[in-house]
């Protein structure tokens, strides 16, 4: 096998190749055989989704990804209208619409490809910043004021603290969001890397998950979290050493109660000498950590890490059990740096879905509860509080700030930057189709890392574009201005019932 390129050689930002958006449609233009050529379509489509070589007689294929469907049907150019043999049809796509689920619509799915291909923001009211869930973010809206004034990015930050304590190391990243642990077993090395080298292009983190520390992640070690979670997979003096922050994982929002798994097909001899494992065997994380049943256990764990690297940040990520205020407290107490909350919104293709709907309480009504805790207990200014679980956009990540969170982890999002479809077979047999979140060999290979870092950086991009526009909205320099601001929330489009 060839070795991997991991160097983004080209600057700009807007160079990714369109692998995705041009295979995929909203809407299917079919030529029937009665079409006599005559190449009337082509001279009336603006959009370009009639074609013929010059010196061919027959037309192309209708690229469909540039129709615009049936809104067409007013335009006097409006193609089947036109056709002198009625051979064209415009229907929908049904592949397009077996996209997703109802909390990643097709739109929303497109939306992020698009992002990720061009680095170019999203409206601020566009109709993908949001979806069909029927609760959750779908239900919160930001009260956008109209555009005022002269706007310039360059004097909006969206850089947060992720020390809060009066002692220990500066860390400060420059978006509000770093991604989430996925471990090498759950994803591909490439997958791991090309979120590493994005981390490190935007100054913010990854995270190993529990699955050790490849070593291929050294040169981007400045940005990559490492993660202890019950299992103990690939937990080494050495690499908790070389992290700014460790995470102890207690617990995780999609299954919380469960532990993880990898199961066996994906468990190769590669990723079980990582993890200290036999190969093809199913691995499984217990819950809870059988070590800690207190409060000073808990202490225990953090001072263990305290002695072997000083230097680093200490993050306890645990789900949203209805005590998840005091949890947050405790951990405080217990030393941590970072509150990460993770609620049942996120989550992959492994999570089982009687989990992620029934098991603790909603990540919108946690982050308020702890925040007011925290505020309430006199150590909010102390604390980083980080949610996760379920943000997709930059506008489910302002809301979480304002409903009082610091900053986000995502995940998904991630992965759908990369080309997932969400199809939910991450955990079946070989894995990801689309080579993302798989340990095959051959399924990878669909993936070249420097492009999926750019799709990364392009959405980030994006994404920081929407924040300073909503902050220069605001009349915000500082997004650490927009923590707590519940009154500009509105849930079902009434305002207070946040409060």
């Amino acid at each position: 096998m060839c070795a991997m390129s991991t160097e983004i050689i080209d600057e700009d930002f807007n160079a990714v190749p369109s692998m995705l958006l041009k295979r995929m449609a909203r809407y299917r233009v079919t030529r029937a055989d009665s079409c006599i050529n005559c190449g009337l379509c082509e001279s009336l489509c603006p959009y370009g989704v009639h074609r013929r070589v010059e010196g061919h007689v027959k037309m192309l294929p209708p690229a469909d990804a540039k129709c615009i469907g049936p809104t067409c049907s007013s335009n006097t150019f409006y193609c089947v209208k036109a056709c002198p043999t009625q051979s064209l049809l415009v229907s929908p796509n049904p592949v397009f619409a077996s996209m997703g689920d109802p909390r990643w619509t097709p739109d929303m799915i497109i939306a992020t490809w698009k992002q990720a291909e061009t680095g170019q923001p999203l409206p601020l009211d566009h109709y993908a910043q949001h979806a069909n869930s029927g609760g959750g973010f779908d239900r919160i809206s930001i009260q956008i004021p109209a555009a005022k004034g002269s706007f310039r990015p360059e004097e909006i930050s969206t850089a947060i603290d992720l020390n809060h304590r009066k002692y220990g190391p500066r860390v400060k990243i420059d978006i509000p969001v770093y991604g989430g642990g996925m471990s090498f077993g759950s994803v591909s090395k490439r997958t791991m890397l090309a979120k590493a080298i994005a981390a490190t292009k935007w100054n913010t983190f990854t995270c190993t998950g529990e699955g050790g520390y490849p070593d291929m992640l050294i040169p981007y070690k400045d940005h990559v979290i490492t993660q202890i979670a019950t299992g103990l997979f690939g937990v080494r003096e050495e690499t908790i050493k070389r992290a700014r922050i460790v995470e102890f994982k207690y617990a995780q929002g999609a299954k919380p109660g469960l532990g993880g798994h990898l199961l066996y097909e994906k468990n190769t001899p590669e990723v079980a000498k990582m993890r200290e494992a036999v190969p093809y065997t199913s691995l499984f994380s217990p819950f809870p950590f059988h070590s800690v049943y207190s409060v000073e256990d808990h202490k225990k764990h953090l001072d263990w890490i305290n002695a072997v690297n000083p230097k680093a940040l200490l993050s306890v990520k645990v789900s949203t059990p209805n005590d998840v205020e005091m949890v947050a407290v405790g951990s405080y107490y217990a030393g941590a740096n970072i509150v990460h909350l993770d609620g049942g919104y996120g989550g992959t293709g492994a999570a089982p879905e009687i989990a992620k709907k029934n098991i603790a309480q909603p990540i919108e009504y946690a982050i308020p509860k702890v925040h007011r805790f925290l505020e309430k207990e006199g150590i909010r200014e102390d604390v980083t509080l980080i949610c996760s679980g379920g943000m997709r956009t930059a506008m489910d990540i302002a809301k979480a700030i304002c409903l009082g969170a610091d900053g986000v982890v995502i995940g998904t999002a991630e992965m759908v930057a990369m080309g997932c479809v969400r199809c939910a077979n991450c955990e079946s047999g070989r894995g990801c189709p689309r080579g993302i979140a798989t340990t095959d060999k051959e399924l990878e290979l669909q993936n070249e890392i420097p492009s999926q870092a750019k799709r990364l950086c392009n959405l980030y991009q994006s994404w920081q574009m929407q924040w300073k526009e909503l902050l220069h909205r605001l009349d915000m320099k500082d997004i650490a201005e927009l923590r707590g601001r519940t009154d500009l929330l509105r849930y079902n489009g009434t305002p207070g019932r946040m409060l």
